[in-house]
């Protein structure tokens, strides 16, 4: 996708543009040209320059452990949670595979992450609020907010995260009686500005720069409308000139408006025996084709006579009863009460009819999503829903592939459920009509108003999985090169020790809230050390834990498909949460005991075998993220052998 950036050319993909942007400019500064096509891990990149790609994702990997590690300091005050939490991303094999290579992960997490710092950052100048120091945390925590929207959507649950502690603080504010409705009008507006206004304006910002450079036809363009194809140098609506309003008489096609949806499309061949009626095949078609050709004619008569150049133009208008003719074979669109051949319950669709002659079940009735009785259809723009006069179902793709006697094709069906998706409209492409003036399609152009929206709409409808109680637990990696033992092996998966050390974390935290909580609400009198201890618990432990939980639940309602790399970003909030809550646990121990040089030696040695033990684990582990080759992890002389401590590791 970099490189389709750098030769300006239109793609699709179900993730905003900016990850994206900054790899394919990443790329474009460091000498790479865009040719190496990235057809399959362990291809050699020869004499293209990928460093600039790999160099740029794993920097930003980088810089997770320092944010992670200064956000960890502000909210604990403690140097040994903090250090705490550096070491387990350090040391995370996960995490360095994930950022050694050209990737979006990396850059959506250096975003999350930002903003993490900046949202905790700004709350620390609470004390001082307008000051230099908080206008600068606050506009970066908006500024990074955008940065994790337009990489991917996961960046909303940030967005979710500052947002309930933005709240948290107004309502905080509010409440504050020494504080003016004026002043706190001020912190309101300030607040719309930096964490509303400014990200919104840059992730638009973003899309203008994106449509601007992908402006060449490229293999997206089918995901998209006729109109906003028209906009791509090389397709073939660029700089098209046809009629703009919809006449009889027209040779048409009709594009569906599901994505990948086709062209209504008919061909010589019948359904075979046994498929509903024994007539021509109607499909829908992803190529352009003379196939994809119709007449539209008045339902009641022929058209013959309006293809006399001095007959008056009749166009075509909403809520009018027509006929379509297929071009090549003379055979009209037609339905009856057969069952479609793949889509249960819904209705044939065929060709029938000789020489455009044939009964009324060829009568359609056309209508534009949003207009009223009357308004003319326009090419293109106009959205149109054809519904079956006899039957009162619906023209519409199923999105279905046929088998090989429909040239595996995309099935088209009449559907009695008239719920409006789609499935069930279409647009009007080629429009041939030489009794009508031509316009050029650049006045059809959407605006980007329109495009914006479109291109997240697509992205929003676009569908080895993993689900998501696999992910804390470590259950299954995923491969991303080499299966045999000459191949060069590298498999993301989590460094063991630490995740599930995370895990554990999680249940040992909420006890421990839960016993402070109960010991603060009893009144139990506790050292000035110990209550600060209780806050940080509390508070801190319990920002993290909200982040993680946003981060990670949302998947459980996800239809889409899932990976075990969605998980990484709830990962960063679980490694936070383990520094926070084991430097606590070995305080709150240490508190108990006396002399000080006895709870010294406890807390030390407690946090000196945390590392012992991290560092160990990543010296077995290591070789997942830095390769293998040689015996597979079964052999005894592999570096791997007897570490599959579960059988659904793939290595």
């Amino acid at each position: 996708m970099g490189s389709y950036y750098i030769n300006r050319t239109f793609f699709f993909d179900v993730h905003p543009p900016l990850g994206k942007m900054l790899i394919g400019l990443a790329g474009y500064l460091s000498g790479y040209d865009g040719t190496f096509p990235f057809q399959k891990p362990g291809d050699r990149y020869e004499q293209h320059n990928y460093v600039g790609m790999r160099g740029f994702c794993a920097f930003l990997g980088s810089c997770l452990v320092p944010f992670a590690y200064l956000t960890v300091l502000e909210l604990s005050k403690s140097l040994p949670a903090a250090l705490l939490t550096a070491f387990i991303l350090i040391f995370d094999t996960g995490c360095i595979t994930l950022s050694q290579y050209i990737l979006l992960d990396p850059i959506l997490m250096f975003f999350l992450m930002g903003a993490v710092l900046s949202m905790v950052k700004c709350n620390s100048c609470a004390d001082r609020p307008f000051s230099a120091s908080w206008w600068f945390w606050l506009s970066l925590t908006g500024v990074s907010l955008a940065g994790a929207m337009g990489v991917k959507f996961v960046g909303l649950f940030v967005v979710l995260l500052v947002g309930l502690n933005t709240i948290y603080d107004l309502w905080d504010l509010l409440g504050n009686l020494s504080l003016s409705l004026v002043m706190f009008g001020k912190h309101l507006l300030a607040r719309v500005l930096c964490l509303i206004i400014i990200p919104l304006a840059l992730y638009t910002a973003m899309f203008a720069v994106h449509f601007a450079v992908l402006n060449r036809s490229g293999p997206g363009d089918g995901f998209f409308s006729s109109a906003f194809q028209s906009q791509l140098i090389g397709n073939n609506l660029h700089n098209v000139s046809v009629p703009e309003h919809l006449a009889y008489g027209s040779v048409v096609t009709m594009k569906n408006l599901r994505m990948a949806g086709g062209y209504l499309h008919s061909h010589w061949h019948l359904y075979p025996e046994g498929v509903g009626a024994r007539q021509q095949q109607v499909t829908a078609y992803l190529h352009k084709d003379l196939n994809n050709l119709w007449i539209i004619k008045k339902h009641d008569s022929d058209t013959a006579d309006l293809s006399d150049p001095s007959s008056p133009v009749e166009f075509v208008r909403h809520g009018d009863i027509i006929r379509l003719e297929h071009k090549e074979t003379s055979r009209n669109l037609h339905s009856h009460q057969h069952e479609a051949p793949l889509t249960r319950k819904h209705f044939q669709v065929t060709g029938y009819g000789i020489n455009g002659t044939g009964d009324s079940n060829d009568f359609w009735r056309i209508e534009v999503v949003g207009r009223r009785t009357g308004q003319l259809i326009k090419v293109l723009r106009s959205q149109v829903r054809l519904t079956h006069v006899a039957t009162g179902c619906i023209l519409g793709s199923s999105g279905k592939t046929l088998p090989k006697w429909g040239w595996e094709q995309v099935e088209v069906t009449c559907t009695p459920y008239l719920k409006e998706t789609p499935n069930s409209l279409w647009n009007f492409e080629d429009h041939i009509n030489p009794k009508l003036p031509n316009i050029s399609l650049d006045v059809l152009k959407p605006s980007f108003a329109e495009i914006l929206l479109e291109s997240h709409m697509v992205m929003i409808r676009n569908e080895v999985t993993s689900k998501p109680w696999h992910w804390p637990i470590n259950y299954q990696g995923l491969r991303f090169s080499g299966v045999n033992e000459t191949d060069y092996r590298v498999y993301l998966l989590g460094n063991p020790v630490i995740w599930w050390l995370n895990l554990v974390t999680i249940g040992l935290y909420l006890l421990i809230t839960v016993a402070t909580a109960v010991a603060l609400k009893r009144g139990v009198q506790l050292t000035s050390e110990l209550k600060e201890l209780s806050r940080v618990v509390l508070r801190a432990g319990g920002q993290i834990t909200l982040g993680w939980l946003l981060h990670y639940l949302p998947f459980f309602m996800m239809g889409r498909v899932l990976y075990f790399h969605h998980y990484f970003p709830a990962m960063l909030f679980s490694s936070m949460l383990t520094g926070i809550t084991w430097d606590a646990l070995l305080k709150f121990c240490a508190g108990f005991l006396s002399p000080s040089t006895t709870a010294r030696k406890v807390y030390g040695g407690g946090f000196l075998a945390l590392v012992l033990l991290i560092l160990y684990s990543f010296y077995l582990f290591h070789p997942l993220s830095y390769g293998m080759i040689g015996p597979m992890a079964s052999h005894p002389s592999s570096p791997m052998a007897g570490l599959r401590w579960m059988d659904s590791w793939e290595f």
